[in-house]
Formats: structure tokens, C-alpha cells, sequence
């Protein structure tokens, strides 16, 4: 959830442009290095796939969480993100021909 959260934050259209991999990288460490030693698991679900296939059994009755699991976290994270968000100001077309004077007054003088 804290990555998909973090991917739609960061590539929003209002954030800065460019920089969407610094925080998108530094969540997946944090996420990587918390993570792992706590649960050991895997954050791939085609890596969890080939090892539990190859042992049978017990792995393969847990399977199904490693590809349930991130379909929850991100439909939560898109959930949270819509409710989170501020939406965009809406402005008039009488705003917007007001909000940039200088350049009505360029059209102007290029005519």
C-alpha cells in the first residue's frame, strides 16, 4: 500500500516534475529493508511463485497471499490517495482570461 500511495503521490500532475523516483526509491528501501527481515518475504509475486512451487506443500497453501495481498494494498492506496487528495481549484473562463494580463497585452501589440 505505502508504495502504490507513494507511485500516485509522486507522479500526481501536481508535483514537481522529474523527481518522481526519489521518493518512489526511498520507499521501496524502506519498505525492502523493514520488511524483509520482519516477514521474509518477497515483494515480487513471480519470485514467491518458483520457490513455493518447488517446494510443495506448505508454501503452496500460502501462495495465494502473495498475489492477493498487493491487490488489496493497492486498491487501499487508491482509496486513500482519492480521499486524501485536494482536488484541483476550478477556475472560470472570466479567471482565466484575467490571470495573465502581460500576455493579453503580447496578443495585442503582435497583432
Amino acid at each position: 500500500m505505502l508504495l502504490v500511495y507513494t507511485v500516485l503521490s509522486a507522479t500526481d500532475d501536481r508535483a514537481p516534475a522529474g523527481f518522481a523516483g526519489i521518493p518512489i526509491g526511498l520507499i521501496l528501501s524502506v519498505i525492502i529493508l523493514c520488511g524483509i527481515p520482519v516477514t521474509n518475504g518477497s515483494f515480487n509475486p513471480a519470485r514467491s511463485f518458483g520457490p513455493a512451487v518447488l517446494v510443495g506443500g506448505w508454501a503452496l497453501t500460502q501462495l495465494w497471499l502473495f498475489f492477493v495481498a498487493p491487490l488489496v494494498g493497492g486498491a487501499m492506496a487508491a482509496v486513500a490517495y482519492i480521499g486524501i487528495r485536494e482536488p484541483a481549484p476550478m477556475i472560470t473562463a472570466r479567471q482565466a482570461e484575467r490571470a495573465l494580463p502581460s500576455e493579453q497585452a503580447e496578443r495585442r501589440s503582435a497583432r
